[in-house]
């Protein structure tokens, strides 16, 4: 199957705003030295985010630090190398295809792969991951507003939800999922998630051979004839919240570890500490034994940090003007490199309130003065930095020039008060926009479509939140507009699913389009390259006619690091230079 270089699984990029507290840069223990490398040993990296839950991938959980903590602490059948490039972990166990028609895939966890309690991950594991990625319970029309959506999942379910309820291997440490149409991305759609016996027993069941049988023996959603499940809702519930936390849950449970490292403490919203997992041997075995993560926020923080010896790796989110607070580090022997992410920010407008009227939202684009942003935020970071022409590719994909001149985008090329004023005809709406006001980057976004929009004659109200409490807020009411960001791993095309299905996970503004979903259902169906750039560009003109919302720059990756440290290479998805920590040691 060819693998697709698109962005799939989207985390929220948000920054955070606390000040480094002084740390050092060593510490742990006492390095060994192995041929010429030293194992051992501590480093400390300066995030620019708060983290706020040990489940990655619900809706509210699904945050870039989130994410990088549970690459840490969470194993699987593969990973992403920082070519986007898929790194079966067979180590951990192995998955399969066993049949094309119809389609099915066998995933088996080796024996002796366990949890940080010692309990084994098994089938109960891979059957509630499952569960929770299918969405084959629910019972949700979002567009009539009835029945139940189980599962808060933050990526895609279009996939899974084409399987039928998984057969458990006779070693009680196998599934095999069935499709019953072909799905282009199967070897990415599926792995590990959350500890079953964990969520069972903090769900009130007895064990988690009582939550196989609950998912065995729970009939699946049907849209025309809903069905509150309960017992199945309140092992949903603890799974969508109960993982939740700033800080280091009083039940260590809730943060085990099958990972290369364990949590053992933190501050909330300042740091944390992991630790090395001695147990843990399923997977490329790590060189240090401690990493410690300070939560930043501001840039020059962490470029301080850096310059000071308080932290050895910083990846700070750089903007317009940034290239003077890293004078000097090199000089130190640091290095430096910036690269391109497979990101985007972007502002997305909700499909009710002052918005539910098409006119509105088309007259609040034209006043967004998005070449403004661009050079405000991104400035000198890229040459000729242009405003972002398509909700689906980047600039460099060969598909990009075409679809932006054909999209629709070239509507909003420059701000059009005059054309606001006249789509408005008199009206003055007042708007709230929610973004991370701790983030530089989107305070300053925010600032110039405030007062670009007023010309207008829109009134923008600031419903910003801080960095720990914005993306949670995306999910519920309290504003009409957010100013946010996504990054995906660059395997795969249901990214785009994942955000402008119907009442899909990260469909945070209620957009709907029959023809787009119509469009994304074929796209989950064909592996063909050239018909999925086709389906996307369609996808693509239909999210611009919609005035679903502007995608305003390409976001910058830069990681800073010190001579100390060796084996960081970055990727252009989310796990930045996370995604190989294994490899992390003592220069």
């Amino acid at each position: 199957m060819p693998v697709r270089h698109l962005m799939q699984f989207i985390t929220g990029a948000v920054a955070a705003a606390l000040v480094l507290s002084g740390c050092s840069g060593g510490g742990g223990t006492t390095p060994v030295v192995a041929g010429e490398a030293k194992r051992g040993g501590s480093a400390t990296v300066a995030e620019v985010n708060a983290f706020s839950s040990f489940n990655p991938y619900s809706t509210d959980g699904n945050t870039d630090i989130n994410s990088k903590v549970g690459h840490i602490t969470y194993s699987g059948f593969y990973y992403l190398d920082d070519s986007s490039t898929v790194v079966r972990n067979e180590k951990f166990g192995r998955f399969e295809k066993v049949s094309d028609e119809p389609l099915k895939v066998r995933y088996t966890v080796n024996d002796g792969v366990t949890w940080s309690d010692g309990e084994p991950i098994d089938a109960g594991d891979l059957l509630l991951s499952w569960a929770a990625g299918s969405g084959y319970f629910d019972d949700a029309d979002p567009l009539a507003g009835t029945g139940t959506r189980y599962f808060s999942t933050a990526a895609d379910t279009s996939g899974l939800s084409g399987t039928v309820l998984p057969e458990i291997g006779a070693d009680g440490r196998s599934i095999t999922l069935e499709y019953a149409v072909p799905y282009a991305d199967w070897e990415v759609a599926f792995d590990v998630g959350l500890p079953a016996h964990v969520v069972a027993a903090k769900s009130g069941l007895n064990d988690e051979e009582d939550l196989i049988d609950l998912i065995k023996d729970s009939p699946r959603g049907d849209v025309e004839e809903p069905a509150v499940n309960t017992a199945l809702k309140q092992v949903s519930d603890f799974w969508n919240a109960g993982f939740d936390s700033k800080g280091l849950p009083d039940d260590p449970a809730v943060y085990l570890s099958s990972g290369p490292y364990i949590v053992r403490e933190v501050v909330p919203e300042v740091s944390m500490k992991l630790v090395r997992n001695r147990d843990y041997v399923w997977g490329p075995e790590p060189w240090l034994d401690e990493i410690n993560i300070r939560f930043t926020g501001a840039l020059p923080a962490a470029v301080d940090a850096l310059r000071n010896g308080q932290a050895d790796i910083i990846s700070p989110q750089p903007s317009a003007g940034a290239d003077d607070l890293f004078a000097g580090l090199a000089g130190q022997g640091n290095t430096v490199e910036r690269y391109s992410q497979s990101g985007y920010d972007h502002l997305d407008l909700n499909f009710s309130g002052p918005f539910a009227q098409d006119s509105v939202r088309e007259a609040f684009l034209k006043a967004v003065p998005r070449q403004a942003i661009v050079d405000a935020v991104v400035g000198d970071l890229l040459p000729d930095a242009k405003p972002l022409d398509s909700h689906v590719f980047l600039p460099g994909q060969p598909k990009y020039e075409e679809t932006a001149r054909n999209n629709g985008s070239a509507e909003y090329a420059e701000v059009d008060i005059d054309g606001a004023k006249a789509l408005l005809n008199g009206e003055t709406p007042s708007i709230r926009i929610l973004y991370n006001r701790d983030n530089p980057n989107r305070a300053e976004a925010f600032a110039l479509i405030r007062d670009s929009a007023a010309r207008a004659g829109f009134e923008v109200l600031d419903a910003g939140q801080g960095n720990a409490d914005w993306a949670k807020a995306l999910g519920g009411g309290g504003y009409d507009a957010a100013l946010l960001g996504w990054i995906g791993n660059g395997v795969g095309v249901s990214r785009v699913p994942q955000i402008f299905r119907t009442g899909a996970g990260s469909n945070f503004s209620g957009f709907s389009d029959s023809d787009a979903d119509r469009a994304m259902e074929e796209l989950a169906g064909t592996s063909d390259l050239a018909k999925q750039d086709e389906l996307l560009a369609d996808i693509d003109k239909q999210v611009w006619e919609n005035a679903y919302g502007l995608p305003l720059y390409q976001t910058v990756g830069t990681i800073a690091f010190s001579a100390r440290i060796a084996g960081l290479k970055p990727s252009p998805g989310p796990l930045g230079v996370w995604w190989n920590v294994w490899d992390w040691r003592l220069a």
